[in-house]
């Protein structure tokens, strides 16, 4: 099984401020969905509590310190390790992992490729970030540009990585 993040970072490699996305993207929203219809989706309580409510189409998996943690139409586990083992054994091929900093600090040197969001913006209020990647050890699979418009108010880049 591959296990994936997928990240929307500005120009600091920041994520997120007061549990929240840096700014409303309806671009990165899509390609959100896209990208993790029909997978597990790996993420923080705090990431959860963000969303709301467990995602259609996908199964979620909250991960938290809290071993007594319950969260309706989610699984729940206190061990990463844990969290993996069960996707595998739900024959998932690709584990999305979205966050939050601190999953993906824990991650980063177990995924097999990034589906980042480049927000061409450096957010003066961050308080998450992904971890730096050296990318030399890493392929470009694909990567699109995106001008800001009516709808989407930055700039932005859709990159996909795969490790070599």
């Amino acid at each position: 099984m591959h296990i994936s993040a997928v990240v929307v970072v500005d120009k600091n490699e920041a994520i997120g401020y007061q549990n929240k996305l840096l700014c409303h993207l309806p671009n990165d929203l899509k390609r959100f969905k896209q990208v993790t219809m029909g997978h597990h989706m790996l993420m923080g309580r705090k990431t959860f509590e963000s969303i709301g409510k467990p995602l259609p189409g996908r199964t979620s998996m909250v991960l938290s310190t809290d071993i007594n943690l319950q969260i309706e139409g989610c699984n729940t586990f206190s061990e990463i390790e844990d969290a993996i083992k069960f996707a595998q054994s739900h024959k998932e091929t690709e584990l999305m992992v979205i966050g939050g900093g601190k999953i993906f600090e824990q991650l980063k040197d177990r995924f097999n490729k990034i589906y980042y969001t480049h927000i061409h913006h450096a957010f003066e209020l961050a308080d998450a970030y992904f971890p730096k990647y050296d990318l030399s050890q890493w392929k470009l699979l694909e990567k699109t540009a995106c001008s800001k418009d009516e709808k989407n108010s930055f700039d932005h880049t859709f990159e996909t990585w795969e490790k070599i």
